[in-house]
């Protein structure tokens, strides 16, 4: 069994580096960037004035770094080479995404916006699977460029992770001829919405609450009447562009839907496990970033007249953490290459219990070692001099979102006991995916 990475991979690595150093250190540290990344970074990002949403410099710089790795050939890596990018493999993702998070914190792989130098396109590949001509022709070049956004409105208040028993509704409804749908409901943690063009709105248009059928993913322009920005949420990782927005008697055609009417749901579980294995990836970049800081601290820091390092109760918890970043790594890459040798269908099948345990460990990991990195370093550790509790709040989001860990851990028990797939119809089918 080979488990050195791919020539082509480790050479890539090298390539990001040197664009890195040329390209975007300098960036960061012109007209006093560097503010947006050293301790001033979250009020140097937050317009606490405006709800707490993301200063238009700060987004201003996020864009002149995405315009520089995409001249540069890199930010569209992940992605086929019809549409400019190398084809990027789920391996190749996870190995560039640990080793961008284990360099720390800066412009070329933010932490607070999953900004990065090799960007993730999810709404690209959903326009390409699942959307018509007309929609790829309307949507597709603009989501590469910018000029379309597309924003994600499947939680609701009430509902999250039992997405299938979603409140909002849309009914069908003709008017000056043309058939549509009127939508009606709220939607929570609609991220990003306050620079999208269209929001990916799912709604339930027949079923039963709890059906995997019946539930239709619309394309809504967001100055579509009837979309109320009702208020955006300050969380424990500030600025916000998290919303909570209410849909009241929002028309659109029925032809702007994608994924076809009733068959909606298979559009937000199409590239869920690219998204959790490459979430894990960067936890085990993070977390391993926590440790070697920690380490050199442990080795440079001589109170009482000997260094740190000599202690074990120093040595001993980031051992621990040492030996799972290895541990979770390993596991990460293998199963990673496995989903690269899959089809999506099949990855659901035989390796969605795989891919949790890579997510949920992984977040777990990397939040226990920005924790313990704070203890290491002490009172410095505590500050926002330090990385460790920007670290720290990002990642501890995620083990909520994605599927919050208690789903990851639930999948891989339905795995191990043989619950998965059980019972039959559409409800189970949703179940394995």
């Amino acid at each position: 069994m080979d488990f050195q990475i791919p020539k082509e991979i480790t050479d890539y690595l090298d390539v990001l580096d040197d664009f890195i150093e040329k390209e975007i250190k300098p960036l960061e540290q012109q007209d006093d960037n560097i503010r947006f990344f050293d301790h001033r970074r979250e009020h140097a990002r937050t317009d606490w004035d405006n709800q707490g949403l993301p200063r238009h410099d700060w987004e201003e710089l996020l864009s002149e770094m995405r315009k520089r790795a995409d001249a540069a050939g890199h930010l569209r890596y992940a992605l086929p080479k019809e549409y400019g990018g190398q084809d990027g493999t789920n391996l190749g993702m996870a190995v560039i995404r640990e080793h961008l998070a284990a360099k720390g914190l800066g412009l070329h792989n933010d932490l607070q916006n999953e900004s990065s130098i090799v960007g993730n396109f999810p709404t690209v590949l959903m326009f390409r699977d699942f959307g018509t001509e007309e929609q790829k022709a309307k949507y597709l070049e603009g989501s590469l460029t910018g000029q379309v956004r597309v924003a994600f409105g499947l939680t609701e208040p009430d509902h999250g992770s039992d997405a299938t028993w979603m409140e909002t509704r849309a009914v069908p409804e003709t008017r000056d001829g043309v058939d549509g749908y009127l939508i009606n409901g709220m939607k929570m943690w609609n991220t990003g919405v306050h620079v999208a063009t269209h929001d990916f709105v799912f709604a339930r248009t027949s079923g039963d609450d709890g059906s995997a059928v019946g539930i239709t993913c619309f394309i809504v322009p967001m100055d579509a009447p009837g979309v109320e920005i009702e208020e955006y949420l300050w969380t424990f990782n500030m600025p916000t562009d998290h919303p909570r927005i209410a849909f009241k008697n929002v028309w659109v055609p029925a032809a702007d839907n994608l994924g076809g009417i009733d068959h909606g749901l298979q559009l937000a579980q199409h590239f869920v496990h690219e998204n959790r294995i490459r979430q894990a990836a960067s936890g085990v970049g993070a977390a391993q970033y926590c440790v070697n800081e920690s380490v050199q601290y442990a080795k440079d820091r001589k109170p009482f007249g000997k260094p740190l390092a000599a202690n074990q109760a120093i040595q001993f918890p980031l051992v621990e953490l040492h030996t799972d970043c290895e541990l979770i790594r390993t596991l990460v890459y293998k199963t990673a290459w496995q989903m690269d040798q899959m089809s999506k269908q099949d990855v659901a099948r035989h390796l969605s219990d795989k891919v949790s345990m890579c997510n949920y460990r992984a977040n777990r990991m990397v939040c226990q070692a920005a924790d313990t990195a704070m203890q290491v370093h002490g009172g410095i550790g505590y500050s926002r001099h330090k990385p460790f509790e920007h670290i720290y709040r990002h990642h501890r989001r995620y083990r909520i979102t994605e599927g919050a860990e208690e789903i990851q851990i639930r999948k891989v028990g339905g795995h191990l006991f043989g619950y998965t797939g059980k019972g039959g119809g559409e409800r189970s089918k949703a179940a394995a995916e």
